[in-house]
This record gives C-alpha cells, sequence and structure tokens, in this order.
C-alpha cells in the first residue's frame, strides 16, 4: 500500500484529505506544520506529500527544499491562490505538481495517482539506486536529477525540467507534439497547458543552453513541436545554430 504524508495546518481540511485519500486506497500520515511535517517524512519515508504552502514554524516551500536537498520523494503542493508567482516558485524549488484550493475528491486522487505513476515508485521505495543516461553531449544523472553538457559544469534540474529533458532525450532528433510532451511530463492531458509548457521550456533553456534565446539543443520546430538536438560533444555550448 502506497503511504502518503498530508501536510496542513487547517485541521478540518486535513481530516477531509485525509478520510478521501484512504478511501482511494492509500496509507496516510498526517501533520500540521512545516517541523513536524520534516520530522515524519525522514521518520516514515512516505512515497509522496501534499504540502500546504502557507503553514506555522516553516511554510511548505521550505519544507520542499528540505527534501529535495536530500531526495527525490515526489512533492504536490496545495494552494489557496492560483497565482503565478506561487506556482512558478513551487515548480523552481522542484514540486512535482500542485493544486489550487478548492479542489475536488476525484481531482485529488486523479492527481496523486498520476505523480506516483509518472515516478515509478513503489511502495515503501526509499531513494537509494544511482545511474546515468547520456546522449551525444548529455549526461543525465537520474538519481540526482543534475545533467552535464559535454562534461561542463554540473546543472541541477528541477522535477519538471528533469522529465523534459529525460523526454526529449529518449526521442532525440523526433519532433514531440505539446500533447505528447504535457502528457509524458505532467502525466494528465488537461494537468497542464501549452503556456505552462512554454515556460517549462523557458527555464530548461536557461540551464542548458550558451544562448537560450537561439538554442542550439532544445529547438522549436514551427506549427510541430520541439525537438532535441543533442550534439556530439566538442562543440557544445557554442554558437547556437537554430533560433526558437
Amino acid at each position: 500500500m502506497m503511504k502518503l504524508l498530508v501536510v496542513d495546518d487547517d485541521l478540518e481540511l486535513n481530516e477531509i484529505l485525509t478520510f478521501t485519500l484512504q478511501r482511494a486506497g492509500f496509507q496516510v500520515l498526517s501533520a500540521y506544520d512545516g517541523v513536524s511535517a520534516l520530522q515524519s517524512w525522514r521518520d516514515e519515508q512516505p512515497d509522496l506529500i501534499l504540502l500546504d504552502v502557507n503553514m506555522p514554524r516553516l511554510d511548505g516551500f521550505g519544507v520542499l527544499r528540505q527534501v529535495r536537498r536530500e531526495t527525490s520523494t515526489p512533492v504536490i503542493l496545495l494552494t489557496v491562490r492560483d497565482e503565478e508567482e506561487d506556482i512558478v516558485q513551487g515548480l523552481e524549488a522542484g514540486a512535482d505538481d500542485y493544486i489550487s484550493k478548492p479542489f475536488s475528491p476525484r481531482q485529488l486522487v486523479a492527481r496523486v495517482r498520476a505523480v506516483l505513476r509518472r515516478s515509478g515508485r513503489r511502495p515503501g521505495e526509499i531513494d537509494n539506486a544511482s545511474r546515468f543516461e547520456s546522449e551525444g553531449a548529455f549526461v543525465l544523472d537520474t538519481e540526482q536529477r543534475t545533467v552535464a553538457i559535454a562534461g561542463a559544469e554540473v546543472v541541477r534540474l528541477t522535477t519538471l525540467e528533469f522529465r523534459l529533458l529525460r523526454y526529449l532525450m529518449q526521442n532525440r532528433e523526433h519532433v514531440l507534439t505539446p500533447n505528447q510532451i504535457i502528457a509524458q511530463v505532467w502525466g494528465d492531458p488537461e494537468a497542464a497547458d501549452r503556456a505552462a509548457l512554454k515556460q517549462l521550456v523557458r527555464r530548461l533553456r536557461r540551464k542548458i543552453e550558451a544562448n537560450p534565446s537561439a538554442p542550439r539543443y532544445l529547438r522549436t520546430v514551427p506549427g510541430a513541436g520541439y525537438l532535441l538536438s543533442v550534439g556530439t560533444g566538442g562543440d557544445a555550448l557554442v554558437s547556437p545554430a537554430q533560433p526558437s
């Protein structure tokens, strides 16, 4: 049975979330502030964390940053506001998804299952396997979620950036449509839109391109989608070949 940690200082909402997820077949633990959330996470090793943004003692962003320093445990942020600043801050810090309150029980369970499915986690799994994937100039560390390009300095990726780059690497030199990418990276075609994808592409380009406004690797194919040209090393990060 998959184990979830629900973190929200609203006692009534915490109980509702717990009840909903238990009915869906999950084992659920509860915490009501950031400090106790970190303790429960370390003690219990949950398979996923549902994390409220606004909490006493330590807010959700602080908890998320600490979790990401140590593991890749999936995290879904809960926020009362559907504001771009909160969403971007959470995704940049490594959140796997976000849900804006209020939301339906059905949506909650679907999003939790989607994140668990694309994370590939099994009940009680602990992050302890390290391996590398390489394509051309790119070397991806699937445990640390970092990438090195042509032997250059290692760059840390957020969860969504990592999924996007990995998917593009697996389909190198092939055009992927926005719908294909959204379904793979977010796990649910309705979890994001093309604007969110464009924003994610821009963030990834800032990390892997010498000149993000004229990308060499992550290219836009007008009217079709995106393509990753992996390169072969030597001249990587030099004079981009095609504008976006």
